[in-house]
């Protein structure tokens, strides 16, 4: 390669990192319109754009609320699964999801890699207990598809598990949906390019180097590895009772509120019927004198 050429990719490269943070910063301040929260760095353009995604994400955010009280009232059941590349934005998107949320309503379930005792069961058996009841959402930060992804480069399970797994995943979900559980699964799907841009930017950054695990950097030197099995994946566990659904996600923002917009879409939702509320009068009694609380039990005021 040409040092010029070498030059150009070291400088895209920095200013995809430079990217990376600013999108990191705004993570802190979703809400806010500032537009100073970037250092005046960014162009019109990407002014305008951030100023459509806050008014669409509350949007959006208003009718999740309006999801989570139908499926509270109705007593749907609704599991979503994310799965793609490590730095693929699920977390981002789930974070978005919950925000507004009900956490007795609508859960996370990351579960960590299985202990001595669950690799003996059942490979869903572990899975089963965060299935939701009537009235709940739960969103899998991965899930039992590990098993077609990671266990699988990595070769964490064997060749008879592996297709074991994809004889039973089919009919384990079937047996799902006709309990009553929808089942929504998306694939996050990143480039090479992308990748590599978020996992530098995170060394940058000392907040978010902790995300770097050592099987996050493995998962960048076994990049085809990956992708053969997410192509497999997709191919053999996409039934029509529980299909797969692609977010292209290099663009973090537009993967977000694509996303959310998509999951709307697949339930039959409607705005419920709430009374109104009335602020009750405070109760006075007369002999009450509020005592101080000790000095010595407060917090020092340093903001």
């Amino acid at each position: 390669m040409h040092s010029s050429d070498k030059t150009f990719l070291n400088d895209n490269m920095r200013e995809q990192i430079r990217r990376e943070i600013i999108d990191d910063l705004d993570e802190e301040f979703e809400l806010s319109l500032e537009e100073d929260i970037a250092g005046g760095q960014l162009d019109e353009a990407s002014r305008a754009f951030r100023r459509t995604y806050f008014h669409e994400l509350v949007r959006l955010q208003g009718e999740l609320v309006k999801l989570q009280d139908w499926v509270k009232n109705t007593g749907h059941k609704v599991v979503v699964i994310f799965e793609g590349r490590d730095a693929a934005g699920k977390g981002g998107v789930i974070k978005r999801i919950t925000q507004r949320l009900n956490p007795r309503v609508c859960r996370v379930a990351a579960l960590p890699a299985p202990n001595d005792r669950e690799r003996t069961q059942w490979y869903f058996q572990r899975y089963v207990s965060h299935l939701p009841a009537a009235g709940e959402i739960v969103l899998f930060d991965r899930s039992w598809y590990n098993r077609a992804g990671v266990e699988r480069v990595m070769n964490f399970c064997s060749d008879d598990e592996y297709e074991e797994f994809f004889r039973a995943v089919p009919e384990f979900e079937r047996m799902l949906v006709r309990s009553g559980i929808q089942i929504i699964k998306y694939w996050f799907s990143i480039t090479d390019y992308e990748q590599e841009s978020r996992f530098r930017a995170r060394i940058e950054d000392p907040l978010k180097q902790w995300k770097l695990s050592p099987m996050d950097l493995e998962s960048r030197r076994r990049w085809e590895d990956y992708t053969l099995a997410k192509e497999i994946m997709l191919k053999r566990s996409n039934i029509p009772e529980a299909p797969w659904w692609v977010v292209q996600a290099v663009d973090k923002k537009r993967a977000r509120l694509n996303c959310i917009s998509h999951l709307l879409a697949q339930v039959p939702y409607e705005a419920a019927q709430h009374p109104d509320i009335v602020l009750p009068e405070r109760i006075f009694h007369p002999d009450y004198e509020r005592k101080p609380v000790p000095e010595a039990m407060l917090v020092p005021e340093l903001y």
